[in-house]
């Protein structure tokens, strides 16, 4: 286990008081069911997708979602019926084997409660999804605040999902460690002011996210390590 410090400096002297999640491939080992089932959805409707196509769906809504697609598959694609698809594929998964929760997450929001450092959840998902799915694991009470892509203007990469996470905690985005798995979300942290931390989930920051790194844990045990060097804890 290990953290690597990418832009250190960022982090001088400012104590860490809130930490940001993402849900999906951070809190919960769910991306591998996204990019499977957007992969899945799309080739039940005559796209054949690839997976590395269905990684860059991660964190987009409708918004940036359908130009994405288009870039794909041209003109004749439909975010909306793709997305629905790839739903009520997913859910009838979920509803028989459940989605289960990233090693040492448990371990890192009791050394949250322990040294008062809150906790929000700042994820793309619908409130229905963040809901239902952290209560399935255990984990909806550990979390102050639950915050969903599907209440702001603009999605992941733009800052508003964070900016929301940090002002209903009562904190100043400086202040909070933003964790995410993906590009898209990190670009979202960095411009919204927080400090960036990626825990990869299906693949390693490149050079363009490199630049964007506070700093990169193998997992999210090693958040705490971040969090003692930061805040002087023993």
């Amino acid at each position: 286990m290990a953290v690597t410090y990418y832009h250190p400096e960022w982090g001088a002297s400012r104590p860490i008081r809130g930490i940001l999640f993402d849900m999906d491939g951070l809190v919960l080992d769910s991306e591998v069911l996204y990019t499977r089932f957007w992969r899945e959805a799309a080739v039940s409707l005559g796209f054949p997708m690839t997976h590395e196509q269905s990684l860059g769906m991660r964190s987009l809504g409708q918004k940036l979602g359908q130009p994405y697609l288009e870039s794909l598959f041209g003109p004749s694609v439909d975010y909306t019926t793709l997305r629905s698809k790839r739903v009520e594929l997913m859910e009838a998964w979920v509803t028989d084997h459940g989605i289960p929760p990233k090693p040492g997450i448990f371990e890192l929001l009791d050394y949250m409660d322990e040294h008062g450092i809150a906790a929000a959840i700042t994820s793309s998902s619908p409130m229905e999804s963040i809901q239902g799915h952290l209560s399935a694991v255990g984990l909806l009470h550990r979390f102050r605040k639950l915050c969903s892509g599907h209440d702001i203007p603009n999605g992941k990469p733009a800052p508003d999902i964070y900016l929301l996470g940090a002002k209903e905690l009562g904190l100043d985005p400086s202040e909070c460690l933003a964790l995410e798995d993906s590009p898209t979300g990190i670009l979202s942290a960095y411009r919204a002011g927080c400090l960036p931390v990626m825990v990869p989930d299906l693949d390693q920051p490149g050079e363009d996210t490199a630049q964007l790194l506070y700093a990169r844990a193998d997992s999210l045990t090693d958040i705490i390590a971040i969090l003692k060097a930061q805040n002087g804890h023993q």
